[in-house]
């Protein structure tokens, strides 16, 4: 499990309510790398926020950390 996903993993299991649940699958791409997030279908609405502010807060974490990394990286929530 490489750190994006790590970082993804535990920010999403202290925002469900079921992070037995949490499920991150890292794609790497060429230049991209695309971290999916599942959560359970009731955690939906609390990873992604009045108006996506948690999911863009969680967007620009994963944004600051891959920018150390080198490397560019981008969140899909899967539902």
């Amino acid at each position: 499990m490489s750190k994006l996903t790590e970082i993804v993993e535990q920010m999403a299991k202290a925002i469900v309510d079921h992070p037995e649940k949490v499920e991150v699958k890292e794609i790497e791409g060429e230049k991209t790398t695309v971290v999916e997030l599942k959560v359970a279908p009731e955690d939906l609405g609390k990873v992604i926020g009045k108006q996506g502010r948690t999911a863009r807060a969680m967007r620009t974490i994963l944004a600051a950390v891959s920018r150390k990394a080198n490397k560019k990286a981008v969140l899909e929530i899967l539902e």
